[in-house]
């Protein structure tokens, strides 16, 4: 008997099936994660998805029975897939798996629209925690919606196909940056900055001005006026598919992995699974900027729907949530061997190790985390172990130099035992992130076995 815990190289543990089973597997989720680049693009692929496989809209007051395969969309940013079990849901609770679909981006400002030196550019607010600088000088794609006049609702999406124009934020050249090189990193570049090209023709027709050119190729093709940006939800994102990684292809870079490489696997868990447990997997927004909201895991929609659930199968909701359990999947850093003095190496998470389970988050002294208790880990161990799961443990870095955080503790907080565990992920928040498909794979894996577990 080995009494040392020692991680598992997937790779090296991989026979040729398993090895064609992660490939393969890694090519439904980067088709995903194409389609899935905002909150309400992940929205509408998994509906999509489950609707595939029978799952059917539910609205407050339909009734709910077991046997029932259901989703929710909450104002198309959120959504809850739905499997009603058999089992006695007082008596077993709820088995959740909560993931976040909206990643770091650059927003655009309620009036965006601006023009100097002879040409026109879009005003960005960046959303969640970037580096400034790493938004610059790379093609963006403009996602998201604006509500006309009337209630009618344009989508919009430029900068995705194959002969669409992308948009530009540019950099300092070298030669005049000698002042900008002196500045700490954080500040060389501010968020003001951060000023996308949007157009340079003016209108010779009219003699009119750069911007009132770009705003009439607007209106000719989404039927929006300068006003319209007040009401839109519009947002540069980096353009183009995810690739693979190195000669093997082990690795996938992408943007948006924080955190669709773990909605993804609760998803396809939730379809794959031989389960007679209620099971709901959640995709939520918000998370990159504290779960307020409307959509965002502080809202009480997860309540109302447990309640729903409840009474619909004669159980009382308090009991039901008190004996429910949840996996908040959410990313962690990945051990970076060009920054290792900012990990812990023997509390890291590590490429090609498989998903990671992470007891608390946190900043710290564990401010501002859910501390999952002995018994919750204990319990996800087993089903892993039992199911030949390779996986692994680790926290967020060293104690002192920083932290972040997940949904764990929202969902906590209403009563529900509660432990994150995710994939672990090179340059996080960066335009284009990095994650092994191995360790998706395992996610999936893991998460398969939560839902099977007696």
């Amino acid at each position: 008997m080995d009494y040392e815990y020692k991680r598992k190289n997937c790779y090296k543990e991989a026979d040729e099936k398993e090895l064609k089973a992660i490939f393969d597997y890694a090519e439904g989720y980067k088709q995903f994660l194409y389609t899935s680049k905002t909150e309400r693009g992940a929205t509408a692929t998994a509906e999509k998805l489950a609707a595939a496989r029978g799952y059917k809209p539910f609205t407050f007051g339909n009734k709910i029975k077991a046997g029932d395969k259901l989703y929710f969309i909450n104002r198309d940013k959120n959504i809850f897939i739905i499997r009603v079990g058999t089992k006695d849901v007082a008596k077993h609770g709820v088995k959740i798996m909560a993931a976040h679909v909206d990643s770091p981006r650059l927003d655009l400002k309620p009036n965006p629209v601006f023009e100097d030196g002879g040409m026109a550019y879009l005003k960005t607010h960046y959303y969640g925690g970037i580096k400034k600088y790493q938004w610059t000088t790379i093609p963006l794609a403009l996602h998201g919606v604006v509500m006309l006049h009337g209630g009618k609702r344009v989508d919009v999406c430029i900068g995705e196909e194959e002969g669409d124009p992308i948009f530009y934020i540019s950099d300092l050249l070298p030669h005049l940056s000698q002042e900008q090189n002196a500045k700490p990193l954080g500040t060389a570049i501010s968020g003001e900055s951060l000023n996308a090209v949007l157009a340079s023709i003016p209108d010779d027709e009219e003699k009119k001005a750069v911007k009132s050119a770009a705003l009439k190729l607007l209106h000719d093709k989404y039927g929006m006026t300068e006003v319209d940006f007040e009401a839109s939800e519009l947002c540069f994102v980096p353009a183009g598919k995810p690739r693979d990684v190195g000669l093997d292809r082990a690795l996938i870079s992408a943007y948006g992995h924080d955190d669709k490489v773990c909605a993804y696997p609760e998803m396809t868990a939730l379809f794959d699974c031989n389960s007679k447990d209620t099971i709901i997997a959640v995709f939520a927004d918000k998370e990159e900027v504290g779960s307020n909201g409307v959509t965002g895991m502080q809202s009480r929609v997860i309540l109302d729907l447990i309640d729903c659930i409840s009474h619909g199968l004669g159980a009382d909701p308090v009991l039901v949530r008190y004996n429910s359990k949840c996996v908040s999947a959410d990313v962690t850093a990945a051990y970076d061997p060009a920054y290792a003095d900012v990990y812990e190496k023997s509390n890291a998470s590590y490429i090609n190790c498989g998903a990671s389970l992470t007891k608390y988050h946190g900043a710290r002294g564990k401010s501002s985390t859910n501390d999952a208790s002995a018994e919750m880990v204990g319990y996800l161990r087993d089903a892993f172990d039992d199911a030949g799961v390779i996986w692994q443990t680790g926290e967020l870095g060293k104690i002192d130099i920083g932290g972040g955080g997940t949904v764990a503790m929202f969902i906590a907080n209403l009563g529900i035992d509660t432990c994150d565990m995710g994939v672990p992920v090179l340059s996080m928040h960066a335009p284009y992130e990095v994650i092994s498909k191995a360790d998706l794979y395992s996610m999936h894996k893991a998460m398969v076995a939560f839902c099977e577990k007696e």
